[in-house]
């Protein structure tokens, strides 16, 4: 289970490393960080949310007879005051222990995850996973980490701060990229010496672009049977430039974007858009996998 700030995810698999069966894969709107991402605080409604789904998760892997569970959490249960409470909370009701991981463990995961889909190559690449609450950034290729750190710039932030009017005003997005710009300068060193072939994009909203992208063009689109997709610079730029100028009810009716990233798609568009062009990155591919199957991969392993 991959407790995130947005979305709460349930992964059962059965097998080894290189060939398991995904049994179940759900992903419930959770909104964990509704309302209370930068006060650090889950709020009530948000906080049921999470418990109910908890609770479901629970039935799930009974009725899927499952030998061994690990439920990890991240950046809103992480810095969130009444985190402690969930997770004693969904321990009484359920039996599930919550591990909180800090943002290194997370990246690592997110490597994980990335290479066993074999996304990567010889060549060096700068994992991105915008999540809700935090951004892991992970430079490495096939062989291993080169560097890697989480910043607590995610989308849900990020639209809490900046997107309080729609379509998102220039001021606000001119605000956004001066934010970035100053929060991440870690990454800036990191990667400063190093070549960058490729900028891939760990699920989330990277799968919405994918799909948004193929379905205009008339094309099908199976995520579930797409581990990897390479982007066109010139389609993806324009696709964050037209999500980024869209309202609210623009994006609701575009049936590529699921629900929960309505809203965040703006923000997530943005953080896309300056990686690209602060770094000078061209070639942009999805990698379907991320943490909860870097968690598979220990276990498995």
């Amino acid at each position: 289970m991959d407790l995130g700030t947005n979305t709460f995810h349930l992964l059962i698999a059965d097998g080894d490393l290189h060939s398991y069966q995904e049994i179940v894969h759900e992903h419930k709107a959770v909104k964990l960080g509704e309302g209370g991402i930068n006060k650090g605080y889950i709020l009530p409604e948000a906080y049921q949310r999470g418990i109910s789904t908890m609770q479901q998760f629970h039935e799930a892997i009974k009725a899927g007879n499952v030998t061994a569970t690990r439920a990890i959490a991240t950046s809103a249960l992480r810095s969130a005051s009444n985190g402690t409470d969930f997770i004693k909370e969904v321990e009484d009701k359920t039996g599930i222990s919550i591990e909180i991981i800090d943002g290194e463990q997370e990246a690592v995961f997110i490597y994980q995850g990335v290479k066993i889909s074999g996304c990567l190559s010889a060549q060096n690449a700068l994992i991105m996973d915008i999540g809700g609450g935090s951004v892991e950034f992970i430079l490495g290729n096939a062989d291993g980490i080169i560097w890697k750190q989480s910043f607590e710039i995610g989308a849900a932030r990020l639209m809490d701060l900046f997107h309080r009017t729609d379509p998102i005003p220039p001021s606000s997005i001119e605000a956004l990229n001066l934010y970035l710009e100053d929060h991440l300068t870690d990454l800036f060193t990191a990667v400063n010496n190093h070549e960058i072939d490729t900028l891939i994009g760990s699920s989330g909203a990277f799968e919405t672009f994918a799909e948004v992208i193929e379905t205009e063009k008339g094309n099908s689109f199976d995520l579930k049977a797409t581990k990897n997709y390479s982007f066109d610079e010139d389609e993806l730029l324009t696709l964050t430039n037209k999500f980024v100028l869209s309202t609210h009810k623009e994006r609701a009716a575009n049936k590529g974007i699921i629900p929960v990233r309505v809203d965040m798609i703006v923000t997530a568009s943005l953080i896309t858009r300056f990686i690209m062009h602060k770094l000078a990155i061209h070639k942009v591919s999805m990698c379907s996998n991320s943490l909860k199957e870097g968690v598979l991969a220990g276990m498995l392993s």
